[in-house]
């Protein structure tokens, strides 16, 4: 991981309205989400906060944010491990997604207007930005900035909350290798594909289009196509 990698998410730079201690968790967070921060290997406060260029108490108090988030655990005298997770947990996270979401998108596409939808379309564009220039964590920020955004549009902020925690604890431990193979286009480019299926106002295929990002997502998530938990839900949404 290097400096610049984490430095450029803080909004505005050290000099941005939001706290320091708030700019240094995003970027952290994103950096655990793109595997740049490994899982398994012990991180020390005051190499980050040399790598941010700021005091280690904005740093430890992130990390301990993150503790209590579980994606990150202490180790006594060391730092701060990065937790792992299992492809059993990975399904686990993924199913309850794929529970949530896909019917949250049909309700925005059957109830809200479609200007509304309409504005996110540069949010998606930032993400194939970020893909274009292999920039890891901007492409993890702008996908969870445009994930929450769209769910957001239904005015349920415990929705938003539900899946900014469940996406927070996911590993995105495939995405340098995509990146390396110039495969993170396409991901980013789903955003684009979502956004349309739901400006079509077709709630059914706007629905099949974010479960179809998921099963997506998840194959990212494992580093192989491994699908188990979203193939049992598509079994049982075919006989409902």
């Amino acid at each position: 991981m290097s400096r610049k990698s984490i430095l450029h998410l803080s909004s505005g730079g050290v000099n941005s309205p939001r706290s320091l201690r708030e700019q240094v968790l995003d970027a952290l967070r994103s950096a655990l989400i793109a595997t740049e921060l490994e899982p398994g290997t012990v991180y020390s406060v005051p190499a980050l906060a040399a790598e941010f260029g700021v005091s280690p108490t904005p740093v430890r108090e992130a990390m301990l944010d993150l503790v209590q988030q579980g994606m990150v655990e202490p180790v006594r005298n060391k730092g701060f491990r990065v937790t792992e997770l299992s492809d059993r947990e990975l399904d686990e996270l993924t199913e309850i997604r794929a529970l949530i979401e896909p019917p949250a998108i049909a309700r925005i596409t059957r109830e809200v207007e479609r200007a509304r939808v309409e504005a996110l379309y540069p949010d998606a564009q930032r993400i194939i930005v970020a893909a274009e220039a292999n920039d890891l964590i901007a492409f993890v920020a702008a996908d969870l900035s445009f994930h929450l955004g769209l769910l957001s549009l239904l005015g349920n902020r415990t929705l938003v909350d539900v899946v900014r925690d469940l996406k927070m604890r996911s590993r995105l431990y495939d995405l340098p290798e995509m990146a390396a193979r110039g495969e993170v286009g396409e991901c980013a480019e789903g955003h684009i594909t979502l956004l349309d299926k739901i400006c079509s106002g077709d709630a059914d295929a706007a629905e099949s289009e974010m479960l179809r990002h998921l099963a997506q997502v998840r194959g990212v998530w494992a580093g192989r196509s491994s699908r188990a938990a979203l193939d049992r839900l598509d079994a049982s949404r075919s006989l409902s």
